[in-house]
């Protein structure tokens, strides 16, 4: 199994900070709000991922919010957005954690 380490450099790289770096210029209106809406939650999120003690730590919480309910609303606007989410990378990550 990857690190710990490892595990978040890959979510970082491949999801977190890409919606955070997304160009606000590139949405106007409603998608504007949208993006500052998920770019918000997303920097909880990566701190969240980045407090957790271990890689398997890592890979049951990365699991449990691939199911999250709280993470509906967030997955549909990345969507809409064109933006990664946390299941666009699950195969990839699941080959990392393994």
């Amino acid at each position: 199994m990857a690190s710990k380490e490892e595990l978040v450099r890959f979510l970082d790289e491949r999801v977190f900070d890409r919606i955070l770096n997304a160009s606000a210029e590139k949405y106007d209106g409603k998608k504007g709000d949208d993006l500052k809406y998920v770019q918000q939650r997303t920097r909880s999120e990566k701190e969240r991922y980045h407090k957790y003690g271990s890689a398997d730590e890592v890979v049951r919480m990365y699991k449990d919010d691939l199911h999250s309910e709280n993470a509906k609303p967030v997955n549909d606007k990345l969507k809409e957005l064109g933006l990664p989410r946390l299941v666009d990378v699950q195969d990839e990550f699941e080959k990392k954690a393994a």
